[in-house]
């Protein structure tokens, strides 16, 4: 009877093991499989600097700024961003001349560039830090 129940304790055990080593694999993959790479190339884009899984909200990593970029809680804007301190319409960076301005819409919050208050359209260069509410972007231009 005790090698009947250490038999079948041994593969149960051996279960456990394969069904704990699958579930990380999978986790692995689905991690890789959500990552955002930022290629090379002359570009300018927004990095995400605060962690995604403290966020309450969904939110990407990279933002890829064209022409124009917008954010705010609307869902006509470029980075929609579910947060209760980013207004509906809270600020837009604008490329003029291959130089790129941060213009803040008017928000109830602000916008803060690399920890001071905004008011006017402002120069970005390579580095700056954009904080919205409880979100900091990195700026970061390739061109």
């Amino acid at each position: 009877m005790f090698n009947i129940l250490s038999l079948l304790f041994k593969y149960i055990f051996i279960i456990i093991i394969y069904m704990f080593i699958f579930s990380i694999i999978r986790l692995i993959y689905l991690d890789i499989k959500g990552m955002d790479f930022v290629g090379s190339g002359d570009y300018a884009y927004l990095k995400l600097i605060n962690r995604k899984d403290s966020l309450p909200f969904k939110i990407n990593e990279h933002y890829s700024i064209d022409e124009e970029l917008s954010l705010g809680r609307r869902g006509d804007n470029d980075i929609v961003i579910k947060d209760p301190y980013v207004s509906k319409n809270h600020f837009q960076i604008i490329e003029d001349e291959e130089s790129y301005f941060l213009e803040d819409l008017s928000s109830a919050n602000g916008t803060y560039l690399n920890g001071e208050l905004i008011g006017d359209a402002v120069g970005l260069k390579n580095g700056d830090i954009i904080k919205v509410g409880n979100i900091e972007f990195l700026f970061v231009n390739k061109g």
